[in-house]
Order: structure tokens, then sequence, then C-alpha cells
């Protein structure tokens, strides 16, 4: 469990942002946190059309050929996470969480299941009954997968996170076995619920994430936001 004393993290509203460029900002603070040259970090973002192949993955898992995904305008990077294949685009809350694991665990298995909790206790809020699946990672509702969870970590600094389905294209789904499961269905919480305000959503899983690592959160302001993307 993490630590009894409160830890900063500081929270980052990306908004929209280019996969390549939320990369290059994750790395640029894991850096920083392993040199204990900044506090903990959390971004909340949303990215265009993406398909991730983490470690565990492969392109057979991506049922699209390139024209297809081309013409979709969907991008495709092979990154360093755990997990298989995962599509990111609008209409997700995507989840960054920086957290150095001597604070919280040191256990990226325990990691994963705190991610599962939090995302569990949102969906509560709306009275979703956020599931578990035996032997897979992430969060279900009735059998449908609503959050995909594929994290990294270097030397105990955490990065990627958690992908919420929110309202996005669920047809771009049918171009991939969704983390390479080919049995169980994804859903997103437009379709269980009719409507939902993203900025609730967003709202309520932070404070889900810092109730449950124990996180003070210190919102970052709109302008030193733009200078730190500018300048990773």
């Amino acid at each position: 469990m993490p630590d009894g004393d409160k830890h900063v993290c500081r929270y980052l509203n990306l908004g929209s942002i280019d996969y390549d460029k939320a990369y290059h900002c994750q790395r640029h603070l894991v850096d920083a946190v392993i040199a204990e040259s900044s506090d903990e970090h959390l971004l909340f973002l949303e990215h265009p059309p993406v398909l991730t192949i983490g470690r565990g993955g492969g392109r057979h898992n991506i049922l699209a050929d390139d024209d297809l995904l081309q013409r979709e305008g969907i991008a495709v990077r092979e990154i360093d996470r755990g997990g298989d294949v995962t599509y990111h685009g609008p209409g997700q809350l995507v989840g960054y969480p920086i957290l150095n694991l001597n604070h919280h665990g040191r256990d990226i298995h325990l990691y994963l299941r705190h991610l599962e909790e939090a995302l569990i206790r949102m969906l509560a809020d709306f009275g979703l009954k956020g599931e578990r699946s035996p032997g897979l990672t992430g969060v279900w509702v009735g059998g449908a997968k609503v959050a995909a969870i594929g994290v990294g970590a270097r030397r105990w600094v955490t990065f990627h996170g958690f992908a919420l389905n929110i309202d996005p294209d669920m047809d771009h789904f049918k171009l991939i076995n969704p983390c390479g499961i080919t049995d169980k269905p994804v859903i997103a919480m437009k379709d269980l619920l009719g409507k939902v305000d993203p900025v609730l959503v967003r709202e309520r899983t932070l404070l889900a994430i810092a109730e449950v690592f124990n996180l003070d959160i210190v919102p970052v302001c709109p302008g030193e936001v733009e200078a730190f993307v500018t300048l990773s």
C-alpha cells in the first residue's frame, strides 16, 4: 500500500495532444523524478487516433491493413509498456501517472491493482459496477471492457497508464483485437449511461486516484502546461 505520508503530485491537463509529444513529456518527467528534482506527476489528456503495441503484443492483433488505417487517420506506434494492442482516440480519458513506486508499494502488480481500484471507485460514482477479470488487467462493466491499462516503469518510476472509454468512436475497436483479447467486448460509459459529462468523469477520476495513492494533487496552471509541453 502507499506509505502514510501524502506525496505532492502535480496534475497537468494536456487536452488533445499528439501521442509522440505526450510520450516525450512522460520520459522528461520520469527522468526528473528519478533524479529527485521533481514531484510526482499525473497527466490527463486525449490523443488523436492511434494504435499502440506493447511489449507483449504484435501487429497480428491489428485486423486492418495499412491502407485502411491511413484512410481512417489512425497512426501505429510500438511502445515500451506491458500488454498488447490498444486504441487511443478522441472521446477517451487517457491518464499517465508518473509515480515513484518507492512510495507506493514497489510492486508493479500491486500498482496495476491500485489503478484498477481507482477506476472502479470512479465508476461507482456514476452508478456503474466496475469489475476485474481474473488473469487480465483492466476494468470491465457487465463483462465488457471499459478501461484498458498498460504501464511501464524505469527505476521504479511509472509511465504510460490507462485509457478510459467515455465516448470514443467504437468502430475503431473493430480494427484490432483489443489488448489481444478476442472473446470479450469493449464498451464506453456513454453506452451504459446514455449521457455522460467528460469533465465530471475527469474530476471524479482525479479524486479517486488521489485517494487510492494518497496524493496531494496540485494543479499546474495552463501557462505552465503550455511551456512544459513546448520544452518537452
